[in-house]
C-alpha cells in the first residue's frame, strides 16, 4: 500500500478574466520511507501540489488517498483526523509565532492531540535537545538565528511523530552551512523511517532525496 496516492488531480484557479490550471491531471504515488524532491520552474505547480498533500488546499478533480484513507473527497472530521495524526510541515519562512517561546511553538501540535502537560514537556524537550537547541527553549523566535529557527520548525514538524513530513524550500532562507545542517537532519529522519516530500529549487538539496520528481506547466515531467 502506498502512503500517498494522488490520482488525476487537477487544481484550477479562476479570476474574472483568467482560468489557470495550477495542476493538470497529476498522478503521484509515494511509499512509506521514501524521500521525494519535487523540482521545477517557478509557477509550475510545486507549491500547489504540496498544499494539497498537506490538506491546506483541495483539488477541483481527482482523488487523494493518504495512509489508506480518503483525504479527498473526505469529510471535515476525517481530514482533521489526518491532519492531527499524519502530517508535519517545514516551511521556508519558518512560520513560528513570534509571541511564543520556542518551547511553546514546538508543543502546539501536541495540544491538538490532547497530550498531558507532562507528556508534552518530556517530548518537546527530547526533540529540542535532538535538534541541538534545547538551551534555547525559553527564547522567542526572533532571538534565534535563521538556522536555529528552522531547527525549531523541524522540531515542531516531528514532535507529534507524523507519518509524512512536507518541506517547502526548507533551506531557502538559510546560508549554505545552516542549509546543509537542516538537510542532514531531514536525511537522518528519513533514515529512521520518516517519509519526506520536499519542494526545492536546489540541486544540492535534491541530492539528499531518493527520487526527484520534475514538474512543468502543472504536470509531472
Amino acid at each position: 500500500m502506498h502512503l500517498v496516492d494522488i490520482k488525476n488531480v487537477t487544481r484550477i484557479f479562476k479570476s474574472f478574466e483568467v482560468e489557470t490550471r495550477a495542476l493538470n491531471d497529476v498522478t503521484l504515488r509515494v511509499d512509506e520511507g521514501d524521500f521525494i524532491a519535487i523540482m521545477g520552474p517557478s509557477g509550475c505547480g510545486k507549491s500547489t501540489l504540496l498544499h494539497i498533500l498537506g490538506l491546506l488546499d483541495e483539488p477541483d478533480h481527482g482523488q487523494y488517498i493518504f495512509n489508506g484513507m480518503s483525504a479527498f473527497p473526505a469529510s471535515i472530521h476525517q481530514r482533521n483526523l489526518l491532519l492531527k495524526s499524519g502530517l508535519g510541515f517545514v516551511f521556508q519562512k519558518f512560520n513560528l509565532i513570534d509571541d511564543l517561546t520556542i518551547f511553546d511553538n514546538v508543543q502546539l501540535p501536541l495540544f491538538y492531540k490532547k497530550w498531558s502537560a507532562k507528556k508534552r514537556k518530556d517530548r518537546v524537550n527530547e526533540v529540542l535537545d535532538r535538534m541541538g537547541i534545547g538551551h534555547r527553549s525559553m527564547h522567542r523566535p526572533q532571538q534565534l538565528s535563521g538556522g536555529q529557527q528552522q531547527r525549531a520548525a523541524v522540531a515542531r514538524a516531528i514532535v507529534g511523530d507524523p507519518l509524512l513530513i512536507l518541506a517547502d524550500e526548507p533551506t531557502g532562507n538559510l546560508d549554505s552551512k545552516n542549509g546543509e545542517q537542516v538537510m542532514e537532519l531531514l536525511a537522518e529522519l528519513n533514515q529512521e523511517g520518516k517519509t519526506i516530500i520536499m519542494v526545492t529549487h536546489s540541486q544540492i538539496d535534491a541530492a539528499y532525496a531518493h527520487r526527484i520528481v520534475g514538474m512543468r506547466d502543472g504536470g509531472l515531467s
